[in-house]
């Protein structure tokens, strides 16, 4: 390479940035150093960066450093005669530690990388805290990036094709379970894929089982993240997850005003999301909260709701519970399994639910493609016989009453099932 280069890699956790990065990067070619960032004290965390680099670097750094600075002006310098690459995963994790290191990273990024051959690849997990790092005009790192990848997790039809492929005689019933519990997400799909585990009771049977890594999961991604006020964050998402999705009634649930933390997990976490009916005009009313991850939307209805049962190894028990109530909350993971075929498939600009503001009239999905002016109306059920088109051809008119500027000739009104998958 003639001067360095610095991409930026985004994606939820266990999606596959660190596989990705690996197979692609780590060729034995060149010098290959990977820091994963932890929260710590800086010095603390030098101190064991410092033993990766002089481990891989045919020459040791001189002295110690105490400041990440020095680390990465030694790498640099280093990359100045030997081109290598640098991954520091876990990227936002800087903020924590101390957001000085960004301007410090910007400063000698500046100076250095037009005569460097740095391969610089910054790895992060949470979207919004990225995007601000390196996309918001008035940080240190903002432009600094030569190139940006967002790795997503499976779509629906590559996920679809997987569990196909792995299971020949699967049912849509079993599709539609391995998508409201991995959300297409590599790492969860890969635990099902490995363990043989592609109908729904071999999924619970992974999932609610004595070696099982997925009931961890959550505690474990979520616990450091959120610290001291875990316990809050998670009755949090466990409220909403249960279908508590207004701010009055996760108010009652946590018995306290939760507006910082809800506003926290939306604009910082990126774990939850609001939101409000197709084509609301405004910006601060009608609004409800939806935990915006299958993984963890299951995770936090099912998992870290029977953990008492689960401590007590009553697998079984977890699992006919589960069961039992699986299909009243697969419900709304079939929407958003629609919602994500759709916009894969190019079909529509803008997808939405409605619902006006007495809760009388709901409607799963409006779909409009702003091309073509089409506006089209779905109501999703799992079982395809408890549609009414009558039911909703009732709702569809009581929208345009309250939307008559959006009123269209010609749409469709329709309901989608299991079957449409």
């Amino acid at each position: 390479m003639k001067e360095s280069r610095f991409t930026v890699i985004s994606g939820r956790r266990r999606v596959g940035k660190t596989e990705l990065v690996e197979k692609a990067l780590n060729d034995g070619k060149e010098p290959y150093l990977y820091f994963l960032l932890t929260r710590r004290a800086e010095k603390d965390l030098c101190q064991l960066l410092q033993e990766e680099v002089d481990k891989v670097l045919s020459r040791p750094l001189l002295g110690t450093a105490e400041r990440f600075a020095q680390l990465f002006e030694s790498v640099m310098q280093y990359s100045v005669e030997t081109p290598m690459t640098l991954v520091i995963d876990e990227f936002q994790e800087f903020d924590w530690i101390n957001s000085a290191i960004f301007s410090d990273i910007q400063g000698i990024w500046d100076r250095l990388h037009k005569k460097a051959h740095l391969n610089l690849v910054a790895c992060g997990s949470v979207d919004r805290m990225m995007n601000r790092i390196f996309f918001d005009n008035t940080e240190p790192l903002y432009g600094r990036n030569t190139g940006k990848i967002e790795l997503l997790p499976f779509t629906p039809s590559l996920l679809k094709e997987i569990f196909h492929r792995q299971n020949p005689q699967g049912a849509n019933r079993d599709l539609l379970a391995l998508w409201a519990m991995t959300g297409g997400v590599a790492r969860y799909v890969e635990i099902f894929v490995d363990d043989d585990a592609l109908s729904r009771p071999a999924m619970l049977k992974t999932v609610f089982g004595l070696s099982s890594s997925y009931v961890d999961e959550g505690r474990v991604a979520l616990g450091e993240e959120f610290g001291k006020d875990c316990g809050v964050y998670f009755s949090i998402l466990s409220a909403i997850a249960s279908g508590r999705t207004s701010y009055a009634e996760i108010r009652n649930v946590i018995g306290a005003d939760v507006g910082g933390q809800l506003t926290k997990l939306e604009s910082v976490y990126s774990f939850i999301k609001k939101v409000q009916p197709f084509r609301e005009r405004s910006a601060t009313r009608n609004f409800l909260y939806q935990v915006d991850d299958e993984f963890f939307r299951f995770w936090f209805r099912f998992v870290l709701k029977y953990q008492n049962l689960l401590a007590q190894k009553q697998y079984a028990a977890v699992r006919a519970v589960v069961d039992r109530d699986f299909d009243a909350f697969a419900g709304r993971s079939l929407e958003r399994y629609f919602r994500a075929k759709f916009l894969e498939e190019g079909r529509y600009t803008r997808i939405g639910g409605w619902w006006d503001r007495k809760g009388e009239n709901e409607i799963d999905l409006v779909c409009e493609n702003e091309l073509t002016g089409s506006l089209d109306f779905f109501e999703v059920k799992t079982d395809a016989t408890r549609f009414s088109p009558a039911v909703l051809e009732a709702k569809v008119a009581n929208f345009f009453v309250k939307n008559p500027d959006l009123r269209k000739d010609h749409h469709v009104v329709s309901g989608l099932s299991l079957d449409d998958m």
